[in-house]
């Protein structure tokens, strides 16, 4: 029996992400109950004070969560070139499994939802949150297959990819076409540096970033966008001369910061829920339902019905040790939307605050059932594999 060994970079990842899932947890604590004491008030008033052009908040959201995107692309970037991503036979299951964790929820949240006001929300169930994920599957330790870890990250990673897709194409205001051409023009100029130019320094890349960032930001495209960009514009190499390429060195400096500083301020930012009455009243209202089933059934029922579908269909296998138990337990693990889901819903309800609090609270919910469901599920299918799997450390 062949032994799946798990990549020096892949373990400092999952490592990175478990632990900052675990902060992040616990800002989302902090911040629910600083929301409902006796200085709810203040605390939900310093989120909107204006800090230059822009609130705390929106400094947060929009300029913050930009770095988290960059991350997200450099992970992608390198699954694209050198991950489980790299080989086609590999990468179609996780991304079959994340066509239907995005699909099924989506329509799910449009059949309670069509043609009311609350049906911009089809996006908000469709995200997976890689940082819990990967510390619910942290805690079942060498019970679980190291293959169905790097199955949920890659379905994790392209679950990203499809938010990011759906932010730029539904989730935008009306657009600036000179700021967008200023923006594209950037983003030209960083392609060249990298495809002619052979620019191996970071910083002309960060600056054009800021630039492109900003010019974005005034476009009316969310400027979170641009961290996307820009990360496919930073040159990449499995074999960089003298060292790591641009891309590997930022990939590894911005993980510590954005597991224990932008991602734990962004839940503190935006956790903040007042659970009152009304709030609770609104926890049946088919926005919430859409959003709970969502999560909750949609996830793993898209993950499982692809990928059976793809493994039916014979264009893939499911990988080493892992059985139709662990599929639908990373399905579950898929229902964990967290981040991405309130991140969301911040862009779709923008001008409805309280669909937003309700929102988040069903978020909230259902992301603590899933990974306790999925938790539960792993924990029964799997028995430990500490003797036939290895992980390389």
């Amino acid at each position: 029996m062949s032994v799946f060994s798990l990549t020096d970079t892949f373990n400092r990842f999952v490592k990175s992400e478990q632990s900052g899932g675990a902060l992040l947890l616990a800002c989302t604590v902090v911040s629910l109950a600083l929301a409902n004491s006796p200085v709810a008030a203040q605390y939900m008033a310093f989120w909107h004070v204006k800090a230059g052009p822009l609130s705390i908040e929106h400094w947060i959201n929009d300029a913050l969560m930009a770095v988290f995107f960059l991350l997200i692309g450099l992970e992608l970037e390198r699954e694209l070139y050198v991950g489980e991503l790299s080989r086609l036979r590999n990468a179609l299951l996780p991304a079959f499994a994340a066509v239907g964790g995005m699909a099924a929820p989506a329509l799910i949240h449009y059949a309670f939802n069509a043609g009311s006001a609350a049906q911009a929300g089809f996006g908000i169930p469709m995200a997976t949150d890689i940082a819990f994920a990967l510390a619910v599957l942290a805690l079942l330790g060498p019970r679980v297959p190291p293959a169905l870890k790097v199955f949920v990250v890659a379905f994790a990673v392209i679950d990203d990819l499809g938010a990011i897709a759906l932010i730029a194409a539904v989730y935008t205001a009306k657009i600036s076409l000179a700021h967008l051409l200023a923006a594209l023009a950037i983003f030209g100029m960083l392609i060249a540096f990298n495809r002619l130019l052979r620019v191996m320094a970071l910083w002309p890349y960060l600056l054009g970033g800021a630039a492109l960032w900003y010019c974005l930001l005034n476009a009316g495209i969310h400027a979170s966008i641009a961290g996307v960009m820009l990360a496919f514009a930073i040159p990449f190499s499995a074999r960089q001369p003298g060292g790591e390429s641009p891309s590997h060195r930022l990939e590894h400096r911005l993980h510590k910061p954005v597991a224990f500083a932008i991602l734990p301020l962004f839940a503190l930012a935006n956790t903040g829920v007042p659970i009152d009455a009304a709030a609770i009243a609104q926890f049946s209202s088919s926005n919430n339902l859409g959003i709970t089933l969502g999560l909750l059934l949609g996830k793993p029922l898209g993950v499982v019905a692809l990928c059976a579908f793809a493994v039916a269909c014979k264009v893939s296998t499911l990988p080493e040790g892992v059985r139709w138990p662990h599929v639908v337990g990373a399905g579950l693990l898929g229902g964990i939307g967290f981040t991405m889901s309130i991140f969301i819903t911040n862009l779709a309800f923008s001008a409805s605050p309280a669909l937003v609090n309700s929102s988040k609270l069903a978020v909230l919910a259902a992301s603590l059932a899933a990974g306790v469901a999925a938790l539960l599920c792993l924990r029964a299918f799997s028995g430990s594999s500490s003797k036939v799997f290895q992980e390389r450390t």
